[in-house]
């Protein structure tokens, strides 16, 4: 799966735990997760848009960063057990750890690219 598309699933995964940390009355990391879950793919999108390379390594940069913020509210809405019976928390975790390694090589290699 394309890096866009997995994104894009990532971020439908995010707005479904946005929806159950609502009903458990947490408004503000939810909030917080929300933001940053969903603007991974976003920034992906732009970068893919990008007027130059440097452009693109900016935007997938910020994507990269979004994805390591995303996961510090993942985290920490763990550890509060604010996660506690959320049936894909697994998967939340295996798919942004993913994203953020996938991203982290893009941004490499495309530095790398843009020295050469």
């Amino acid at each position: 799966m394309k890096i866009d598309e997995r994104t894009f699933e990532f971020a439908l995964l995010i707005i479904e735990l946005y929806k159950y940390l609502i009903v458990k009355n947490e408004y503000i990391i939810s909030k917080q997760v929300l933001r940053s879950g969903t603007s991974i793919g976003a920034n992906i999108q732009e970068a893919q848009a990008a007027q130059s390379k440097k452009d693109f390594i900016s935007k997938m940069t910020i994507s990269s960063k979004e994805a390591r913020e995303t996961d510090y509210w993942l985290r920490l809405l763990d550890k509060s057990g604010y996660l506690a019976g959320f049936d894909k928390k697994e998967l939340l975790f295996s798919e942004n750890l993913a994203i953020v390694n996938i991203l982290t090589k893009i941004v490499k290699t495309s530095n790398k690219k843009n020295i050469d």
